[in-house]
């Protein structure tokens, strides 16, 4: 075996290190959908290419944070949903409680957020845009905001609502019923 100096060890390190500085590779041509066909990125106006800057990939299959079950994946977002899902309101029609899950971006959060804050319920917001907004919203299949989860007395959910209209049917037979 060959024996090297410190002085031939430190000149094959710089260079090493020279020949790294000096790698080029080739520029990578990015594809993506735009307007329903697909299309080089850099050829972009610039509005569609700060849209794509600011997308965002997720799966679910990828998420560590959360533990999906193949139940979770089969909702559907609020704007495919019925009016109602399949949790109707009470045979009593009473809301004891709600969580109300909202995004700091979302332009359908703020007339519900108006709307709960003159209902005479207790309730909380709960921001999904944080870590534990997220995962509390993972946790009970919360999947588009905004989502007013509305509890009885014993704690069981009896509506989920995800607009103004919604919420108005489920508090006004409360207020019939009453």
């Amino acid at each position: 075996m060959e024996t090297k100096t410190l002085e031939q060890i430190e000149k094959e390190i710089a260079e090493t290190k020279a020949a790294l500085e000096n790698v080029h590779g080739s520029e990578t041509e990015v594809y993506a959908r735009i307007v329903g066909y697909y299309r080089s990125v850099r050829n972009w106006n610039k509005g569609k290419r700060d849209e794509f800057d600011l997308r965002k990939n997720f799966t679910l299959e990828d998420s560590h944070i959360y533990e999906v079950s193949e139940a979770d994946t089969s909702c559907a977002c609020a704007s495919e949903a019925p009016a109602m899902t399949a949790k109707t309101v009470a045979a009593d029609g009473s809301v004891a409680s709600y969580e109300l899950f909202v995004r700091k971006t979302c332009p359908n959060c703020p007339p519900v957020k108006a709307y709960m804050a003159d209902v005479q319920v207790l309730g909380r917001s709960i921001d999904v845009d944080s870590e534990e907004g997220l995962a509390e919203a993972a946790k009970k299949g919360v999947f588009a905001a905004p989502t007013v989860i509305c509890y009885d007395a014993n704690g069981n959910e009896t509506a989920r609502c995800h607009n103004v209209e919604e919420l108005q049917a489920v508090f006004e037979k409360e207020l019939v019923t009453a």
